[in-house]
């Protein structure tokens, strides 16, 4: 009989604020935090809002007002094959996010919360918020919420949250969107203009945008163009009638911005000139102070503003083909006298949407161009249309300019050209001295008119100077300065009372930082102003990779560790109790700390440090009680404990050739419940030491202490006398972990050359050797009384081992950079991995079963889908290299370029597509067999003149043909409907166009049968036609779903008068009941005393 084990799976990750370039496998995103909710004007209402930042596979909501967390958002995926409970979390990454606020057009009723994620396997998934569940998250507080507000998931079993789910997150199951192929998606992007309800376009980085339709959950197209990794999305709709260009702007690494017509499916304009790739773009109406909102959604004064690697904000505006020139004479006009009639240079071609408007610039005061020449990382206008905001890669400053009202932009743009003549006149009357003059170091900077040739000259276009530029429209504002790289901002969505914004900012270090940003004074309007921070939340995320984990006796405390930073966590409820910096108590450097353990009593932490320290913190106070300065000459790699009843024992290894022991004692005085360490004895050592371990057994003379040095091998000693027992050696190189069975009788080993060793401690053998990391193995633990161990490995994943059978039993695969350190609990129902991508994930023991065969055929399911992805997901750049391979030159194929189709339907085929296509030709296979055996029954019944009924098939469970063939079909997921349809021959399409022949006939799901069959008829429309056959059934299924769709259609449009109507007279008589307001004090007062 097979042996079986029990399946951990990923319960739940925590330590991550916020992941953002944390990892290099995480692509950057300029769109990483969010405002949840409605992003309305109401300033108590929008405050409100959650905020939410991406943290490694799932969304994290903070409440910015207390510093907590509120809520999670994550997906359970099902492993392939159909193993495990199907509630583990996704082990993919997180890369961009948006949110949309669904509102009903006619009653102003806000509906579901949208938040659309963008994955690192090439998947988009769009969760579902319900806004009563939300406000109920906002109104939960402290650490016994934290279960009820999804902050908690746990496959152990446990008490469900207040929505109801047991042990899942706090939303619904999300729509899951696949056509990117296992590229990440960089960018998702809702479209929130005004009657646009559903759409959702994402750009990947094979250079791809596709635009989807939530509400169908399907894809409508893809569009090809970029041969670069898409940057940056955005809708356009300059007109308010709806009548304009429904247009979309993507921009990519390639350098290029294009505008695309969603009408036509094609590209109507390229914006070139960027001298680099395109990092980040914005476009939103400017609203500036004292315009009327509507007025500038009418005169579509949109602006697009996108930045360069080069360092330049270009500035666009947005000019609607269906809107006349009526927009373009009042800007381009001027209001004074004289310069009424100017001939501005017009672009030469009239039908571009986008004209260039200058580059953002700020003040020469700041030396910020000069100091940084990083490329421009995210770019986003303020909800209100007033600001917008610019952040550099790499740089620690947010540049903050807002819109001038039209008075202003006319008064700037008339100053500016009085500049220019006064200086064109100065330059005519004395031509010789401005030839010739010289420009010294300490002069003062160029005019105006000098910086707007250079930024005309950087950005390789030209404008008319008598044409409005991006700086008489935008005012710099002021800067906010962070305290560490920033990896992105959002703009609060409401104002502050004093006119001021907010702006939460991402930083480097897994933290956010809100800052506010004041309002000018009166005495200086245009003056720039400096922002202040208002607060800080770095509580719940490590600033570097984790070095260590360790569990207390009683697995309720965890300590994590990275680099000086050590936290202490709650691992029930995932809260961090205490977050120390590891300094000493006057001011000096902090300690790099390295490794760590638990105190008997769980009341205090030994630490040890890269200088050679040991540190005794209490996790009470979190405050640092004793300090062994120079406990090592070297940095201290490895520490280890051993307590059984009265015996407490602390060893250190070191990089000085060194391992210690030492005891613990209570110090004397004041602090006499506080520890100290003691050193008792010392082993020399060859070698640098890199791990020491102590062996399980109770018996004093049995116990063994295990040292392994830099020489690659394993050398055992006896604890009481240090006497030399064993020497293991075989790693070809040094040995990072290793770790005792409980009954002392094997030895598990890893290290660098990727191999786990299981040795014999009776003579010292070498069992078995195994492989199957891919890089150096950094940690191994087992689980207590069982022969089980795990692995992790700077290859991003975590193993789990048998040493008594030598074989591999899981693969657990989730983080998203090397792991560093594990932690197993005492009764093995949970393991704690701690890696470089800042994240803690716990992995738990659930009831499922595993079959080692079927996890083998489940790698090889998932290395077939990758392989197969692999090739079927060819960029544009790829098919261009491989022409030029085949003997075309560069030119003809960007000639070529031009004549191949710029959009494509928007399918991925996959293991689950082809399997839902395996499934519908069996499924007809079968309703054609028993077809016929229901029509040969017949026949027999009609010889012999019985009236005997035939059974039905129970394979078809009980449904007659065309019913089952609907069932199946139903069965399929919309957004695999079309790709597994692909799979059928076209013997079989006439089958299936048979069957929904006769499930129109019964009015029997007409709105999937019409869909697919205005599919089918679009796929193989030559061969249908060419088949005189089809041409019968076509006329007839023309008309059935001409009718039909008809029928729904009065329906639907029915009901919906009906609910309105209803919904009306319910607010009649409610207003009639309850109209308090129209009547006076006076008046309730007097009709109280006639009833009395």
């Amino acid at each position: 009989m097979q042996h079986t084990y029990l399946r951990y799976e990923c319960a739940d990750a925590f330590s991550l604020t916020c992941s953002s370039g944390s990892t290099p496998s995480v692509p950057h995103s300029s769109s990483i935090l969010a405002f949840l909710g409605s992003s309305s004007n109401n300033n108590n209402e929008s405050q409100n809002c959650p905020l939410l930042s991406l943290a490694g596979s799932q969304l994290i909501g903070y409440d910015l007002r207390r510093g907590e967390p509120l809520l999670k958002i994550g997906h359970r995926e099902l492993l392939s094959g159909g193993v495990g409970t199907g509630r583990s979390l996704n082990s993919s990454q997180i890369v961009c996010l948006d949110v949309s606020s669904e509102c009903d057009g006619n009653s102003g009723k806000e509906g579901d919360v949208k938040v659309a994620t963008g994955w690192v396997d090439g998947s988009v998934r769009v969760f579902s918020l319900d806004p009563k569940d939300m406000a109920r998250f906002t109104s939960f507080s402290g650490s016994d919420d934290a279960e009820r507000n999804g902050l908690v998931h746990t496959l152990l079993g446990g008490s469900s949250n207040f929505l109801g789910n047991n042990e899942e997150f706090a939303c619904k199951e999300p729509l899951v969107l696949n056509g990117h192929g296992s590229s990440p998606v960089q960018m998702v992007v809702f479209d929130k203009n005004i009657g646009s309800v559903g759409r959702l376009a994402s750009g990947g980085a094979d250079g791809v945008v596709i635009l989807w339709d939530v509400i169908a959950e399907t894809g409508l197209f893809r569009l090809l163009g970029h041969r670069g990794p898409v940057t940056g999305i955005t809708f356009i709709r300059p007109s308010a009638d709806m009548s304009g260009v429904d247009g979309l702007v993507t921009s990519g690494s390639d350098g290029l911005v294009k505008v695309w017509d969603l009408n036509g499916q094609c590209c109507v304009q390229t914006l070139t000139g960027h001298r680099g790739s395109v990092g980040c773009l914005d476009c939103s109406i400017l609203r500036p102070p004292g315009g009327s909102t509507g007025g500038d959604s009418e005169k579509g004064k949109w602006r697009l503003v996108t930045g360069c690697a080069d360092g330049q904000v270009r500035v666009w505006t947005v000019e609607d083909l269906k809107l006349g020139s009526d927009s373009k004479d009042k800007e381009t006009e001027a209001n004074d006298s004289n310069e009424t009639g100017a001939d501005g240079k017009e672009p030469d071609d009239d039908d571009e949407v986008f004209r260039y408007m200058g580059s953002l610039q700020p003040p020469a005061a700041l030396n910020m161009t000069t100091s940084n020449k990083e490329g421009i990382a995210s770019i986003h206008f303020h909800p209100s249309g007033r600001y917008v905001g610019i952040c550099r890669a790499n740089d620690r400053v947010i540049e903050i300019y807002a819109a001038r009202s039209e008075v202003e932009v006319q008064k700037k743009r008339r100053r500016r050209l009085r500049r220019r003549r006064e200086k064109q006149n100065l330059a005519a009357a004395v031509p010789d001295k401005s030839a010739t003059k010289k420009r010294g170091l300490l002069d003062d900077p160029e005019s105006e008119e000098e910086q707007d040739n250079d930024a005309k000259d950087g950005s390789l276009l030209e404008m008319s100077p008598k044409a409005i530029k991006a700086m008489d429209e935008f005012e710099f504002r002021g800067t906010i300065r962070a305290a560490n790289k920033i990896r992105g901002f959002a703009f609060a969505p409401a104002q502050e009372r004093g006119g001021g914004i907010r702006v939460v900012v991402a930083l480097a270090t897994n933290a956010l930082e809100v800052h506010s940003l004041p309002k000018p004074s009166k005495q200086a309007p245009g003056a720039p102003v400096t922002a202040e921070k208002v607060s800080a939340l770095d509580m719940y995320g490590h600033p570097t990779g984790i070095r260590s984990v360790s569990l207390s006796s009683e697995d309720a405390m965890a300590c994590t560790i990275s680099k000086s930073v050590v936290k202490i966590w709650n691992v029930a409820n995932r809260s961090c109790l205490r977050s120390l910096i590891a300094a000493p108590s006057g001011k000096g450097a902090s300690y790099y700390c390295l490794c760590s353990t638990f105190l008997p009593g769980n009341t205090h932490v030994v630490l040890g440090t890269r200088e050679g320290h040991l540190i005794v913190m209490d996790v009470a106070s979190g405050d640092i009680v004793y300090t062994e300065e120079n406990a090592h000459d070297g940095a201290i790699w490895s520490l280890d404990m051993y307590h059984r009843k009265d015996v407490i024992s602390l060893v250190t290894g070191s990089a000085d050739k060194l391992v210690k022991y030492w005891a613990i004692e209570s110090q004397e005085g004041d602090d006499s419940r506080h520890p100290m360490v003691h050193h008792s004895r010392t082993l020399q050592m060859s070698d640098d030491v890199m791990c020491v371990r102590f062996s399980h057994s109770v018996d004093k003379e049995k116990r063994l202490l295990f040292v392994a040095s830099l020489d690659s091998t394993i050398k055992v000693f006896f604890d009481d006398s240090l006497k030399f027992f064993l020497s293991l050696y075989g790693h070809k190189l040094p040995v990072l972990a290793f770790d005792s069975s409980f009954d002392d009788t094997i030895l598990a080993s890893g290290g660098a050359d990727k191999s786990i060793k299981i040795w014999g401690l009776d003579f010292g053998d070498t069992h078995r050797t195994m492989y199957g990391h891919e890089d150096s193995i950094t940690d191994l633990r087992f689980v207590k009384k069982t022969h089980y161990f795990f692995t992790c490995s700077k290859d991003r994943t975590v193993r789990y081992w048998d040493a008594d059978r030598f074989r591999q039993v899981l693969l657990l695969r989730g983080h998203a950079s090397e792991v560093n350190c594990l932690a197993v609990s005492s009764n093995g129902g949970f393991v704690l991995s701690g890696g470089m991508d800042r994240q803690v994930r716990v992995w738990e023991r659930t009831k499922d079963i595993v079959f080692l065969d079927e996890e083998r055929e489940r790698e090889l399911e998932e290395m077939f889908d990758k392989v197969g992805g692999s090739r079927r997901d060819e960029t544009t750049s790829d098919a261009l290299i491989r022409a030029q391979k085949d003997g075309e030159e560069g030119l003809d194929a960007d000639e070529d370029d031009n004549e191949k189709p710029q959009s494509e339907a928007a399918v991925k085929q996959s293991v689950l597509s082809v399997s839902s296509g395996d499934r519908i030709l069996e499924a007809l296979e079968t309703a054609d067999k028993e077809s016929k055996e229901i029509a040969t029954s017949r026949k027999l019944q009609e010889e012999r003149g019985g009236d005997s009924k035939r059974a039905p098939n129970p394979m078809l469970f009980g449904m007659d043909p065309p019913a089952y063939v609907l069932w199946i079909l139903r069965s399929v997921k919309s957004v695999d409907v079309e790709q597994s349809l692909l799979v059928l021959p076209l013997n079989h399409v006439e089958r299936l166009m048979h069957y929904l022949i006769v499930n129109l006939q019964r009015h029997k799901g007409v709105e999937l049968c019409a869909k697919i069959s205005v599919f089918l008829i679009k796929t193989h429309q030559a061969q249908i036609v060419a088949n005189r056959t089809m041409m019968t059934p076509l006329r007839e299924l023309q008309t059935l779903v001409r009718n039909r769709t008809t029928e729904i259609r009065d329906t639907v449009g029915f009901n919906l008068a009906a609910v309105r109507m209803v919904a009306r007279i319910a607010n009649e008589k409610k207003s009639d009941r309850l109209n308090y307001e129209e009547k006076s004090m006076k008046d309730i007062w007097g009709e109280l005393g006639k009833i009395v």
